[in-house]
Formats: C-alpha cells, sequence, structure tokens
C-alpha cells in the first residue's frame, strides 16, 4: 500500500498508463470528509482528461479501505462551502431538512454516479474495512479486487436510515442476501462477497498491490474505445433493469428517514455518532 506522507486527502500518481488515486486519511480510516469527495473527483477529472492514462486504480492509505463518511472527525466539514461539480445550490444557509439533501445530491449520489460512468475502466483495490460510504466508492468501480482481510458492511439500518445514498445492494448482491446485509448490518467477509459476485477476486493482503496492478496492466493492453464501448453497454444493461429509478428512490427514502430522525430526536443521524457506530459494529464482527 501507499506510504507517502502528505496532508493531501488524496493522492495521485501515473505509472504505465495506469493512474493510481489513492484516499490519504488513515488516521481516520480513510472516512471521507467533503475534502476527500471534492479531492477524489478532481483526481478522476484528471485521470479521465489524461490520454496517457488507460486505467483508473482506487485505493486507500493504510490499514482500511474506508470507514465511509466522516461523521466525526475533528476534521468534520460539513458546514463547509466549497466549488460544486455539479448544478446544485450551495447547501450551507439552507434551512431544514433542504441543507442534507442538496449536499448529498452533489457529494454523495451525483459525484457516484458521475464516476460510475467514467469511459475508462476503474478498479477498487480494497483491503480492511469497506463500510458504508466506502461501498459506494468500491462499487462506482468496474472491477474490485479485495484482499483477503477485507470486509463489507452497510450497518446504517441501526439508524433508521435504509442504506447509503447511492444505493446499489440490490445491484451488487441478490435482493434476499441484500436485505440480510441491510437487516443485520453484519460484516460481510472478502470469500462470501466474493461468492456473492460483489467481488471479482480475493488475494492475500500481501499480494493485493501486485495482483490489481497486473489486472490493471492486462487492461492497459485492450483496445481504448472497445473498453469504452463495453461497460456503456454493460452499464446502460443496469439502467434498463431500473439501476438509475431505483436509486432515485431509495435517495428519497434515505432522507425521509434522516427528516423523520430529526423530528423525533433532534439528530439526523437518529442520535448515533461514530464512536457509537464503531462500537456496534465491533460488537456484531464479535457475534458473527
Amino acid at each position: 500500500m501507499n506510504t507517502e506522507v502528505s496532508d493531501a486527502p488524496v493522492l495521485y500518481a501515473v505509472q504505465d498508463g495506469v493512474a493510481r488515486i489513492t484516499m490519504n486519511r488513515p488516521r481516520y480510516h480513510n472516512a471521507q470528509n467533503s475534502k476527500m469527495t471534492y479531492a477524489l473527483d478532481a483526481a478522476f477529472r484528471r485521470a479521465v482528461d489524461d490520454d496517457a492514462v488507460q486505467v483508473i486504480v482506487l485505493a486507500g492509505n493504510g490499514k482500511n479501505f474506508s470507514a465511509g463518511h466522516d461523521i466525526g472527525t475533528p476534521e468534520r466539514d460539513v458546514h463547509e462551502s466549497f466549488e460544486r461539480v455539479h448544478l446544485w445550490p450551495d447547501h450551507v444557509g439552507k434551512p431544514g431538512a433542504e441543507f442534507q439533501y442538496v449536499r448529498e445530491q452533489e457529494v454523495y449520489l451525483g459525484m457516484c454516479r458521475r464516476w460510475r460512468d467514467i469511459p475508462k475502466p476503474t478498479i477498487a483495490m480494497v483491503q480492511g474495512a469497506c463500510v458504508s460510504g466506502g461501498l459506494m466508492l468500491a462499487w462506482v468501480c468496474d472491477l474490485i479486487i479485495a484482499a483477503d482481510d477485507a470486509w463489507f458492511a452497510d450497518p446504517v439500518v441501526q439508524m433508521g436510515i435504509p442504506g447509503v445514498e447511492y444505493f446499489a445492494h440490490a445491484f451488487e448482491l441478490h435482493p434476499r442476501i441484500a436485505k440480510e446485509f441491510l437487516f443485520l448490518g453484519e460484516r460481510m467477509p472478502a470469500e462470501r462477497a466474493y461468492q456473492m459476485g460483489m467481488v471479482n477476486k480475493v488475494v492475500a493482503r500481501e499480494q493485493l498491490e501486485t495482483e490489481t496492478m497486473a489486472v490493471a496492466q492486462r487492461l492497459t493492453r485492450q483496445p481504448r474505445m472497445g473498453l469504452m464501448l463495453t461497460k456503456q453497454a454493460i452499464n446502460h444493461v443496469e439502467d434498463l433493469r431500473g439501476k438509475r429509478t431505483a436509486m432515485d428512490a431509495a435517495f428519497h427514502m434515505h432522507h425521509y428517514a434522516h427528516a423523520h430522525n430529526q423530528l423525533v430526536s433532534s439528530n439526523n443521524l437518529g442520535g448515533l455518532d461514530a464512536k457509537a457506530m464503531a462500537a456496534s459494529n465491533k460488537q456484531k464482527a464479535g457475534d458473527a
């Protein structure tokens, strides 16, 4: 894994036609604040604009791929304004549920859809935890290669919320498995994720980088237009099956849940913070 020391929330490097985009908040298990999310978008844009880049690899620095959205670190920046990339207004200063609704249309649903449609092949290189918002980052990629210590979870139902904003659960998993995944909120080990078709390959942790880069290099030898059209064709099939419209509906349910939480508990996350969620996840891991 990349161990470069930097304060940048995202690192970017290109070698032999492969752009490597690395989330770089290892102290916080690569939890995504807005600075990281916008930096990821800029890095993807940079890779798309560079004709020398044929393949994009998304990685996370440190022990874990990503612990999800930043809901409690000292660098949480939910109340800051940023240079937006979609035609949504600034969320800062908006009243009531509008604040969170427009923000998450921009930085979560909108950006993930934008990244999913990148015309170049993308590979998520996943180790350790891939939780909630981390799932969204892995799921937008075309291929997922996981270390044998990787695990996946979306435990937000305990907040009263029906899964993360980029609601691809029933497309990544059989609907009955997706219900189990969300209802119980338990960790899904990499090997089971592979069996369910959510992960392309599971390798030993020490081989994760080597294997991922080998796959990326194989893709660089494929015709660029062929890869682009194949990706568009398969994404189109998903959308014909209802992925986009289902995600729109789930996003609105998600925000109904936030508003309901605010009304009954004065907290849109149902009174749960990052510490409480982490403790719950550890307990469920022990029970599993």
